[in-house]
Protein backbone atom coordinates (compact mmCIF):
# COMPACT_ATOMS: atom_id res chain seq x y z
CA UNK A 1 0.00 0.00 0.00
CA UNK A 2 2.88 2.40 0.75
CA UNK A 3 4.21 2.18 -2.81
CA UNK A 4 0.74 2.73 -4.24
CA UNK A 5 0.13 5.72 -2.00
CA UNK A 6 3.53 7.17 -2.93
CA UNK A 7 2.70 7.19 -6.65
CA UNK A 8 -0.37 9.34 -6.19
CA UNK A 9 1.35 11.43 -3.52
CA UNK A 10 4.13 12.23 -6.01
CA UNK A 11 1.50 13.32 -8.48
CA UNK A 12 -0.02 15.74 -5.97
CA UNK A 13 3.16 17.29 -4.52
CA UNK A 14 4.21 20.92 -4.95
CA UNK A 15 4.35 24.50 -3.64
CA UNK A 16 1.07 26.38 -3.44
CA UNK A 17 0.09 29.99 -4.28
CA UNK A 18 -3.28 31.12 -5.90
CA UNK A 19 -6.87 32.02 -5.15
CA UNK A 20 -10.14 30.76 -6.64
CA UNK A 21 -13.65 29.89 -5.52
CA UNK A 22 -16.45 27.43 -6.08
CA UNK A 23 -19.68 28.45 -7.76
CA UNK A 24 -22.07 26.28 -5.76
CA UNK A 25 -22.32 26.03 -1.97
CA UNK A 26 -23.21 22.36 -2.47
CA UNK A 27 -19.99 21.71 -4.38
CA UNK A 28 -16.73 20.70 -2.77
CA UNK A 29 -15.06 21.36 -6.11
CA UNK A 30 -15.68 21.69 -9.82
CA UNK A 31 -13.30 20.54 -12.54
CA UNK A 32 -14.62 21.79 -15.86
CA UNK A 33 -18.16 20.45 -16.08
CA UNK A 34 -17.56 17.82 -13.39
CA UNK A 35 -18.88 18.67 -9.94
CA UNK A 36 -17.73 16.94 -6.76
CA UNK A 37 -20.56 17.35 -4.22
CA UNK A 38 -19.80 18.22 -0.62
CA UNK A 39 -21.58 14.99 0.30
CA UNK A 40 -18.99 12.97 -1.62
CA UNK A 41 -16.04 14.42 0.27
CA UNK A 42 -17.87 14.34 3.60
CA UNK A 43 -18.85 10.74 2.91
CA UNK A 44 -15.22 9.77 2.41
CA UNK A 45 -14.17 11.45 5.65
CA UNK A 46 -17.02 9.90 7.61
CA UNK A 47 -16.21 6.42 6.32
CA UNK A 48 -12.50 6.82 7.05
CA UNK A 49 -13.26 7.81 10.65
CA UNK A 50 -15.78 4.99 11.01
CA UNK A 51 -13.25 2.43 9.84
CA UNK A 52 -10.63 3.81 12.24
CA UNK A 53 -12.96 3.18 15.15
CA UNK A 54 -13.05 -0.54 14.32
CA UNK A 55 -9.34 -1.27 14.67
CA UNK A 56 -6.35 -0.49 16.87
CA UNK A 57 -4.71 2.55 15.28
CA UNK A 58 -1.94 2.88 17.87
CA UNK A 59 1.35 3.68 16.15
CA UNK A 60 -0.31 4.86 12.93
CA UNK A 61 0.23 8.41 11.70
CA UNK A 62 -3.26 9.51 10.65
CA UNK A 63 -4.56 12.86 9.46
CA UNK A 64 -7.34 14.51 11.43
CA UNK A 65 -9.53 17.60 11.21
CA UNK A 66 -8.72 20.01 8.40
CA UNK A 67 -5.82 17.85 7.18
CA UNK A 68 -8.13 14.87 6.72
CA UNK A 69 -10.67 17.02 4.85
CA UNK A 70 -7.92 18.37 2.58
CA UNK A 71 -6.61 14.87 1.88
CA UNK A 72 -10.11 13.71 0.97
CA UNK A 73 -10.92 16.53 -1.43
CA UNK A 74 -7.42 16.36 -2.98
CA UNK A 75 -7.98 12.69 -3.76
CA UNK A 76 -11.31 13.34 -5.45
CA UNK A 77 -10.04 16.32 -7.45
CA UNK A 78 -6.87 14.57 -8.61
CA UNK A 79 -8.81 11.45 -9.59
CA UNK A 80 -11.11 13.54 -11.80
CA UNK A 81 -8.13 15.30 -13.38
CA UNK A 82 -6.53 11.94 -14.15
CA UNK A 83 -9.81 10.84 -15.74
CA UNK A 84 -9.82 13.99 -17.88
CA UNK A 85 -6.23 13.43 -18.98
CA UNK A 86 -7.02 9.82 -19.83
CA UNK A 87 -10.07 10.84 -21.85
CA UNK A 88 -8.08 13.44 -23.76
CA UNK A 89 -5.46 10.92 -24.89
CA UNK A 90 -7.86 7.94 -25.17
CA UNK A 91 -6.20 6.01 -22.33
CA UNK A 92 -8.36 3.35 -20.69
CA UNK A 93 -8.22 1.14 -17.62
CA UNK A 94 -9.86 -2.24 -18.07
CA UNK A 95 -11.93 -3.94 -15.37
CA UNK A 96 -9.52 -6.86 -15.61
CA UNK A 97 -6.62 -4.52 -14.78
CA UNK A 98 -8.45 -3.20 -11.73
CA UNK A 99 -9.23 -6.73 -10.58
CA UNK A 100 -5.63 -7.83 -11.09
CA UNK A 101 -4.25 -4.88 -9.14
CA UNK A 102 -6.70 -5.48 -6.30
CA UNK A 103 -5.71 -9.15 -6.17
CA UNK A 104 -2.04 -8.18 -6.15
CA UNK A 105 -2.59 -5.83 -3.21
CA UNK A 106 -4.50 -8.48 -1.27
CA UNK A 107 -1.57 -10.84 -1.84
CA UNK A 108 0.97 -8.20 -0.73
CA UNK A 109 -0.82 -7.41 2.53
CA UNK A 110 -1.37 -11.04 3.42
CA UNK A 111 -5.05 -11.63 2.76
CA UNK A 112 -8.50 -10.08 2.40
CA UNK A 113 -8.91 -9.93 6.18
CA UNK A 114 -6.10 -7.35 6.35
CA UNK A 115 -7.55 -5.00 3.76
CA UNK A 116 -9.62 -2.95 6.22
CA UNK A 117 -6.58 -2.22 8.40
CA UNK A 118 -4.43 -1.42 5.35
CA UNK A 119 -7.01 1.04 4.04
CA UNK A 120 -7.15 2.76 7.42
CA UNK A 121 -3.38 3.11 7.46
CA UNK A 122 -3.39 4.44 3.88
CA UNK A 123 -6.31 6.76 4.83
CA UNK A 124 -8.54 5.52 2.02
CA UNK A 125 -12.29 5.10 2.48
CA UNK A 126 -13.42 1.59 1.43
CA UNK A 127 -15.96 3.14 -0.95
CA UNK A 128 -13.10 5.00 -2.69
CA UNK A 129 -10.79 2.00 -3.03
CA UNK A 130 -11.83 1.09 -6.57
CA UNK A 131 -11.44 4.68 -7.72
CA UNK A 132 -8.09 4.86 -5.96
CA UNK A 133 -6.92 1.79 -7.88
CA UNK A 134 -8.06 3.38 -11.14
CA UNK A 135 -6.16 6.58 -10.35
CA UNK A 136 -3.01 4.65 -9.50
CA UNK A 137 -3.20 2.61 -12.69
CA UNK A 138 -3.70 5.77 -14.75
CA UNK A 139 -0.71 7.38 -13.01
CA UNK A 140 1.42 4.37 -13.88
CA UNK A 141 0.23 4.30 -17.50
CA UNK A 142 0.89 8.02 -17.88
CA UNK A 143 4.33 7.57 -16.35
CA UNK A 144 5.10 4.80 -18.85
CA UNK A 145 3.81 6.93 -21.73
CA UNK A 146 5.97 9.87 -20.68
CA UNK A 147 8.99 7.61 -20.33
CA UNK A 148 8.39 6.27 -23.84
CA UNK A 149 8.44 9.87 -25.07
CA UNK A 150 11.81 10.52 -23.47
CA UNK A 151 10.87 11.80 -19.99
CA UNK A 152 13.73 10.85 -17.66
CA UNK A 153 12.28 12.30 -14.43
CA UNK A 154 11.90 9.93 -11.49
CA UNK A 155 10.19 12.29 -9.04
CA UNK A 156 6.74 12.42 -10.60
CA UNK A 157 7.37 15.87 -12.08
CA UNK A 158 6.37 14.74 -15.56
CA UNK A 159 2.95 13.65 -14.36
CA UNK A 160 2.67 16.78 -12.23
CA UNK A 161 3.06 18.90 -15.36
CA UNK A 162 0.11 17.05 -16.91
CA UNK A 163 -1.99 17.72 -13.80
CA UNK A 164 -1.07 21.41 -13.85
CA UNK A 165 -1.92 21.71 -17.55
CA UNK A 166 -5.26 19.93 -17.18
CA UNK A 167 -6.11 21.98 -14.09
CA UNK A 168 -5.59 25.16 -16.10
CA UNK A 169 -7.57 23.81 -19.04
CA UNK A 170 -10.53 22.72 -16.92
CA UNK A 171 -10.49 25.69 -14.50
CA UNK A 172 -10.49 23.86 -11.17
CA UNK A 173 -12.47 25.62 -8.44
CA UNK A 174 -12.42 24.62 -4.76
CA UNK A 175 -15.03 25.42 -2.13
CA UNK A 176 -13.40 28.03 0.17
CA UNK A 177 -14.08 25.85 3.22
CA UNK A 178 -11.34 23.51 1.93
CA UNK A 179 -8.94 26.09 0.52
CA UNK A 180 -8.06 27.24 -3.00
CA UNK A 181 -6.57 25.65 -6.11
CA UNK A 182 -3.03 26.61 -7.02
CA UNK A 183 -2.81 26.65 -10.81
CA UNK A 184 0.99 26.80 -10.78
CA UNK A 185 1.52 23.59 -8.80
CA UNK A 186 -1.72 21.67 -9.39
CA UNK A 187 -2.54 21.32 -5.72
CA UNK A 188 -4.79 22.66 -2.96
CA UNK A 189 -3.71 25.59 -0.84
CA UNK A 190 -5.35 25.55 2.59
CA UNK A 191 -5.85 28.60 4.81
CA UNK A 192 -2.88 27.46 6.91
CA UNK A 193 -0.70 27.03 3.83
CA UNK A 194 -1.69 30.48 2.60
CA UNK A 195 -0.78 32.06 5.94
CA UNK A 196 2.59 30.29 5.93
CA UNK A 197 3.34 31.51 2.38
CA UNK A 198 2.57 35.14 3.37
CA UNK A 199 4.95 35.13 6.34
Amino acid sequence: MKNIKKIVALATAGLLVALTGCSSSNSAATIGKTEIPLSTVQGSVTEILKERSKIDTQGMTLATGADLNTNAIRFHVISVIFDDIATKISMKVKDSELAARRADIILQIGGEDRLASSLVQAQIAPKDFQRYLRTVLLAEKLGDALKAQGDTSTDGSGIQKLIIAMGKEKKVKINPRYGVWDYESGNILTAADNAAVKK
